[in-house]
């Protein structure tokens, strides 16, 4: 008689055997001390991996160290800076366009940056105002100005707020 596939694949055909079973199919294969170990292995495995550290961060920030994120503080912006910035401001909110940017730069001090409205208008003591945000940009500082315009009587904008720019 004729050994059925599974058996005769097993068999040794060299006189050794890779591995032994006893007949079983799953976990009963490998007998109770491989089941164990088996399942320890399996629940260390998907358990992931965690480190605990007990002196806190790997990197700690001293002082007024300085890291990549926007807002960090650097010079303040010069009177001629916000000129440039208040004359992008008055053009890009006289051309009305919804979703557009300004840019603005100062030739004698590098500093550049962009002004995008806000919104829409807003009317405040009987005048067409709107609301704005301006990027100045200073070496390698970058900050962010935050501002409002209302229209003359003559139509032109007139900036009455330009401050830092507050998140929240």
């Amino acid at each position: 008689m004729r050994l059925p596939a599974a058996q005769y694949a097993l068999q040794p055909r060299c006189g050794l055997a890779l591995y032994k079973t006893w007949g079983g199919v799953g976990l009963s294969a490998i007998g109770p001390a491989g089941a164990v170990m088996t399942l320890i292995l399996i629940g260390v495995g998907s358990g992931g991996c965690s480190l605990s550290r007990t002196d806190g961060a790997f990197a700690r920030m001293e002082g007024r160290e300085a890291t990549g994120s926007l807002g960090a503080s650097g010079p303040a912006p010069t009177e001629g800076d916000l000129a440039f910035a208040r004359n992008a401001a008055s053009d890009v909110l006289t051309k009305g366009d919804k979703d557009s940017s300004q840019p603005w730069e100062n030739p004698e001090t590098g500093a550049r940056g962009s002004v995008t409205p806000l919104a829409e208008a807003y009317s405040a003591e009987g005048r067409t105002c709107r609301d704005f945000l301006a990027s100045y940009v200073n070496g390698h500082s970058e900050s962010w100005l935050q501002g409002a315009a209302c229209q003359s009587g003559e139509g032109r904008w007139e900036i009455h707020t330009l401050k830092p720019w507050k998140q929240g």
